[in-house]
């Protein structure tokens, strides 16, 4: 089973930078990408960012496009989130997430089988 931690959440003011990172610990060697999500009080989970085990393919969500990174140092077994030009509306808890699906990662929450605990990040105006 694969063991996932998120941190370095906080407190940002609008137009700031955020960095969160995802350690992961266990049997880590058929997990083939990694994302993050993030879920809003009372509204549905949704997709943020996702990366290949190799790194050569990432995907994000069209609200992040531009301000997000996303990369991960296999040798480190850890994946992360640059977060910059913050918005308010970007206020969420994000999770960190695992797939063994081959390939593209998927942007579906129910395609990952292993996820952190969250780490609150609230972005003030």
């Amino acid at each position: 089973q694969v063991h996932l931690v998120e941190s370095g959440g906080g407190l940002v003011q609008a137009g700031g930078s955020l960095s969160l990172s995802c350690a992961a610990s266990g049997r880590t060697r058929s997990s083939y990408g990694m994302g993050w999500f993030r879920q809003a009080p009372g509204k549905e989970r949704e997709f943020v960012a996702a990366i290949s085990w190799t790194g050569r393919s990432t995907r994000y969500a069209d609200s992040v496009k531009g301000r997000f990174t996303i990369s991960k140092d296999n040798a480190k077994n850890t994946e992360y989130l640059q977060m910059s030009s913050l918005k308010p509306e970007d206020t969420a808890v994000y999770y960190c997430a695992a797939t063994t699906i081959v390939g593209l990662p998927p942007t579906r929450g129910t395609d990952y089988g292993y996820w952190g605990q969250g780490t609150q990040v609230t972005v003030s105006s």
